[in-house]
Formats: structure tokens, sequence, C-alpha cells
């Protein structure tokens, strides 16, 4: 039973430390993209240190926080065992979405590589609601890590979509108002 509640333990520091860095990464995205638009020298220095702000998140954070979750994770997987899991619907999509948000952190390495280059995929304001998307998988896995198979899906994927476009919806508005109040500088 300790080794089940250490995994468990290290899971939930895992996973924190992983949507944190994806967090903060794809918002150092923002600047970087930002920093574009400025004159030399400051665009230079700019963009150069973002870079490596970018890599040393993907690397020190990001990466040990998702590979302390999935083993964890996958540690109590076989503890539980096999007749659990095949049980456990909520857990196979639990899963999915775990695959999913690796796939959106290899995606994010690839953008690092991309505007190391000097290629900007995406605009500050498409980054911050690209930045919106751990949110929806936190909700998600979070939702089906506490109701389990009690959750109605198709309800919960509703409201999950009901937040994402709140998140869509707040995230316009906020760059309203950023342009707004740019506007008014002198």
């Amino acid at each position: 039973m300790n080794l089940f509640l250490l995994l468990k333990s290290l899971h939930v520091f895992g996973f924190v430390a992983w949507f944190a860095g994806l967090f903060y990464l794809v918002r150092v995205f923002v600047y970087h993209t930002e920093a574009m638009d400025r004159e030399e020298p400051a665009r230079s220095i700019l963009i150069k240190e973002f870079n490596a702000m970018e890599w040393r998140v993907y690397r020190i954070i990001c990466t040990p926080g998702l590979n302390i979750t999935w083993i964890c994770g996958l540690g109590m997987l076989y503890i539980y065992g096999w007749d659990w899991f095949s049980t456990q619907t909520w857990m196979h999509i639990k899963l999915v979405l775990l695959v999913g948000l690796s796939g959106y952190q290899a995606y994010a390495k690839k953008i690092i590589v991309q505007l190391e280059k000097g290629e900007n995929p995406f605009t500050s304001f498409q980054f911050r609601l690209l930045n919106e998307v751990p949110t929806l998988f936190l909700l998600s896995i979070a939702l089906l890590a506490v109701f389990k198979n009690t959750l109605n899906f198709f309800f919960a994927l509703i409201g999950i979509f009901v937040f994402g476009i709140a998140l869509y919806l707040a995230a316009k508005a906020y760059r309203n108002y950023r342009e707004r109040k740019v506007g008014k500088r002198p």
C-alpha cells in the first residue's frame, strides 16, 4: 500500500509540474511573438532570451513532469491490475486525454523549433487561445478522476465545450481591451 501512495503522490506532483510548464511555455510563445514586432536591437535580444526560456521550460519542467506523470500513473494501473482497469471506462478516456496532452506537448516542441528558425506560426492572440487548451484537458481529466464512472460523459463534453467557448470569448474580450488600451497611449 505504501508504494501505491508514493506513486500517487509523485503522480500528482508530476501533473502539477507538467501543467505549470505547459501553461508557462505557451505564454512565453506569446511574448516571443510580440518581440518579433519590436525594433532592433531589442528584437534580437528578446527573441534570443525567449527562445532560451522556451527550451528551459520544455526540458526542465514539461518533459520531467510528463515522464513522472506517465510512469507513476502506469505504475498505479499495474498495482490495480487488469481486472480493475478493464472495467473502468473513465480511465480509458483519461488515458486518451493524456495521449492528446502528450501530443500537445510534442506540438509545442515543434513550435519552439519554428520560432527558433524565425518562423512565426501564430499571432500572439492565437497563442493566447492555444494556451487555454491545457485548461480544457485539465478540467476534463479532473472531472473524470473525481466522478469516475458516475459522470455522464455526454453532458460533461457539452460542459467542457461551453467552457471552451467561454475561454475563447474571454480571450477575445481581453484582446479588445488591450487594443483599446494600447491605442490610448501617447
